[in-house]
């Protein structure tokens, strides 16, 4: 009898600590907090499916490349060279898990996904035909009408990680 109750103390901690580890991976990361002249929105970060592309982004903002740059549209691209880092992502992060519905925040790029730097956009309704196509990085969680009321020409004043 001892051996079984043992056996069963052994399963259940290892059963305990499977759960805990799939929990603790769906775990969200971090969030970047979005000023605008139409006012704020955060947004979660998903590092456990874009890890570099997430750390790629964190960066620029601590850095403060977004503060003071404008929002453009699909026909646009910012500022030219001011509106990139120089340095791309370097790898395409597409995930199956992660895909373009309302909310989505994701990395543009001109062509080649690997090349994707730090162009952010919001998808603004459910947009399954950008899936496999762009990487998909995070979700907004507050300010969701922010991204709607967005023109071309409007400001970011300041981003940053919400510690």
């Amino acid at each position: 009898m001892k051996r079984r109750v043992s056996r069963f103390v052994v399963l259940a901690a290892v059963a305990l600590l499977c759960v805990s580890a799939r929990i603790a991976s769906a775990q969200p990361g971090l969030v970047i907090v979005v000023e605008t002249t139409k006012g704020a929105f955060a947004f979660e970060t998903y590092p456990n499916e874009a890890p570099k592309t997430v750390a790629h982004v964190i960066q620029l903002v601590r850095d403060g490349f977004y503060d003071g740059q404008h929002f453009h549209r699909e026909s646009d691209w910012g500022r030219g060279q001011a509106a990139t880092s120089g340095t791309p992502v370097g790898v395409p992060e597409m995930s199956k898990k992660r895909t373009h519905t309302k909310g989505a925040v994701a990395l543009a790029h001109t062509g080649d996904p690997a090349k994707a730097d730090s162009q952010i956009y919001v998808t603004l309704a459910d947009r399954p035909d950008l899936d496999g196509r762009y990487t998909v990085f995070g979700h907004v969680v507050a300010g969701a009408d922010v991204p709607a009321r967005i023109q071309r020409g409007d400001l970011i004043t300041r981003m940053y990680v919400r510690e």
